[in-house]
């Protein structure tokens, strides 16, 4: 290749459409100026200071341009640059004038007004207006770019393809990643392998979607800043992206806007990614093969690999590879571990916890599969392959063998005196509802995502859990069933029971009956709960139409069920769906002809969870009354003792909150109760408690409005 061939061919021939050249693509995406070609003083002045083209007739300009800001920089290849004037571009404190210094660029196109500053090797991409590029070792795209995207370029072999191994070491639940991806859509792929047409039609799809012509540039959108790099290859960047001293960034899609701007920081290499809108990832973070989602954090050297991220999570300080991890996780620990599994929101791992540390078996094939609200304590291990209920909070220690807890709302212990796992179902609704409340008030609260692509359900009552405490309920009416025949204590108020692990060691539920009661308040309250939510917004419905309303959802429910089966709710990466529906969606794949037409049928069923929902209700409102639903006086009753649970729940926020101030341990740091409060403040002042109180009194007025009209 010659100096004046240098920076053409971008396209290998046998890649370009008839009748194209080597810049169709990039004529596609980039904006459409007015391009002149320079004037003999233009070239002159360029010259002069100190830049050089083989032939400048291949570096066109906007107007206004002028010159003077182009210094000790080289140019190959077609160069267009947009208007360029004295003025300073500043993001943050960081301020740069106009201007191009000691930079070569190599067919490429600059927006209007860019500071680009010390970049050795700038080649192909496409610059949006008012971008500070600064102290970039490289910066190119090569002509088979995929931005992320699991796809194929033409002329390339499957084994370049890029999966992503979630759930699962072996790579048995692979998917491809693409620019939109969300959980919904990687368990969609993930979870129902079974169903080899659905499969290898997302494969297609994804392909169709995401594939393509070679030869697309790269992107850095309209006022982005990109500074002390070392090397940015094949990426995509969006519009007021932050990104400062990274060491790789490659093959990525970085979604960004004034908005929801992304942040990269010191020391991190990424490669092979989708990260979403309002992402940060900061000093010395290493992610291969993965989905962000929005609003999520990646922080102080966490690593993670072959793993798909929700929105609304934050992830430092540990290692993650092979999972899938549904919205809101929180993973803040140097040493914490999570290793295949499906995690499904709402979720905290603490310090020192190794989450499927090793494989009881010959091959890394196992799995950990845990529901919403997981939280493993202080240095928890768990093996492969596990499977946990929803809003179960696991104590400190080593669990050596696999386990099985369907018992939602459960604390398990091991007990280490009798040489047992012991399960305490329902032990948030029993003891702790300050941290089952607050969890509910904070996945909402943190939620900062300004274009909710994904529908998140952070009520801890919802039609999945409400599910999960019926079969919960027969479990434990069966075992004390049997215990009552057969009794067998170790300690007060348990019973000895099997199939919470893999061994022939004993194994313990406590407090079974008090368990059990709390099971049937927890239906009871998310039933009338539902009414009434639906009620609020619905107020000019009396019992009469309300009752009609509800039967006729019912009814519809049953029959739009092809398997019969009704009860039965899919946690489809956040949002809570009935089954029905997922196995029509899996039935008729073959009309979707894009991901966003799979995005608008999960929007279609947002739409309608308000109804799903309250013919759920309705239906097991007629499972624990043991029929049809009762007159208006029952629900007249049912709203009084859903009032009742209200006030019983604000009571327990305050109680659970006050144990932390009554206990004498907490006082023994402290000189007096004055400095004690001075610190720490009191139960009552606490924020959520405050907040539990007025929710209260909120939920009261609108109830006295409700029945008022009923």
């Amino acid at each position: 290749m010659t100096e004046n061939g240098f920076g053409y061919g971008f396209i290998p021939s046998e890649f370009l459409p008839s009748g194209k050249d080597e810049f169709y693509l990039r004529n596609e995406e980039a904006p459409v100026r007015p391009w002149r070609a320079l004037s003999a003083g233009e070239k002159a002045a360029l010259a002069e200071n100190g830049n050089y083209a083989p032939d400048w007739n291949d570096f066109l300009v906007a107007d206004p341009f002028d010159p003077r800001l182009i210094r000790n920089s080289v140019f190959y290849g077609l160069v267009r640059l947009g208007p360029l004037e004295h003025t300073v571009i500043q993001r943050h404190d960081f301020a740069l004038p106009s201007g191009i210094r000691n930079s070569m660029i190599i067919s490429s196109d600059i927006g209007a007004n860019c500071a680009i500053y010390d970049c050795s090797y700038l080649s192909h991409y496409i610059i949006g207006d008012r971008v500070i590029l600064s102290g970039i070792d490289e910066m190119q795209t090569t002509n088979h770019s995929k931005f992320g995207n699991g796809v194929l370029m033409p002329g390339e072999d499957e084994e370049v393809r890029v999966w992503i191994d979630v759930m699962n070491e072996a790579g048995g639940r692979s998917i491809l990643p693409f620019d939109g991806m969300i959980c919904a859509d990687a368990f969609l792929w993930a979870a129902f392998r079974d169903d080899r047409r659905l499969v290898e039609a997302l494969k297609d799809l994804t392909q169709k979607q995401y594939g393509g012509p070679r030869g697309r540039y790269g992107t850095a959108g309209n006022c982005a800043v990109i500074k002390s790099c070392r090397i940015i290859k094949d990426c995509a960047i969006g519009d007021y992206a932050y990104i400062k001293g990274a060491n790789k960034l490659k093959n990525l899609t970085i979604h960004s806007s004034e908005d929801e701007a992304s942040q990269i920081g010191e020391g991190v290499e990424l490669v092979n990614g989708i990260i979403g809108f309002g992402c940060h990832i900061f000093y010395g973070v290493k992610a291969v093969r993965f989905v962000m989602g929005r609003n999520s954090s990646l922080k102080y050297g966490a690593r993670l690999i072959h793993s798909v991220l929700g929105d609304n999570s934050t992830v430092s300080c540990c290692e993650i590879l092979n999972n899938l991890i549904f919205p809101v996780h929180e993973q803040h620990h140097n040493n914490s571990f999570l290793v295949a599994g499906l995690i499904q929101g709402l979720s905290n791992m603490a310090a020192g916890a190794t989450i499927g540390s090793n494989h009881n078996s010959r091959a890394n094939d196992g799995e950990i599969r845990a529901g919403r609200g997981f939280w493993p304590g202080l240095s928890v291990t768990l093996k492969h392959s596990s499977r946990f209920a929803s809003f179960v909070l696991i104590s400190k220690g080593d669990y050596p063998y696999e386990m099985n807890i369907p018992l939602p709302f459960s604390l398990v212990n091991h007990n280490v005196k009798y040489d047992r796992v012991e399960v305490m179902p329902a032990y948030f609704w029993m003891y702790n509802m300050y941290a089952l409340e607050r969890n509910a008030w904070k996945a909402k609260d943190r939620d900062r995502r300004k274009k909710k692509i994904q529908y998140i359900e952070t009520a801890y009552l919802a039609p999945d859990t409400a599910e999960e405490i019926i079969n919960a309920r027969e479990l434990l009416s069966a075992w004390i069933a049997r215990d009552r025949e057969n009794p067998r204590h170790e300690q007060e108020d348990s019973i000895i029971v099997g199939g919470l692990e893999r061994n022939k060691r004993k194994q313990a539920v406590l407090k079974p009956s008090k368990a059990l009661d709390a099971y049937n308040s927890m239906l009871g309250y998310y039933v009338f709960n539902t009414f009434a939510e639906y009620l609020f917004c619905h107020g000019e419905l009396d019992f009469a139409g309300f009752a009609a309303l509800a039967a006729r959802l019912d009814a519809e429910r049953e029959k739009n069920a092809e398997s019969g089966r009704v009860s039965e709710w899919v946690n489809m990466g956040g949002q809570i769906v009935p089954a029905f529906r997922v196995d029509r969606l899996r039935s008729d794949i073959g009309r979707y002809s894009s991901w966003h037409e799979i995005h608008d049928e999960y929007s279609r069923w947002v739409d309608l969870y308000e109804l799903d929902k309250l013919s759920h209700a309705w239906s097991l409102l007629a499972l624990l009354e043991g029929g049809a639903p009762a007159d208006r006086a029952a629900f007249i009753d049912g709203f009084g003792r859903l009032r009742l649970t209200k006030r019983w729940i604000c009571d327990q926020v305050y109680e659970s909150r006050a144990k932390d101030f009554l206990d004498p341990f907490r006082k023994i740091t402290y000189r007096n109760q004055e400095e004690m409060d001075a610190v720490a403040g009191k139960a009552g002042d606490n924020f959520f408690v405050k907040r539990a109180k007025e929710k209260l009194e909120s939920f009261e007025v609108s109830l006295k409005t409700l029945l008022e009209h009923f």
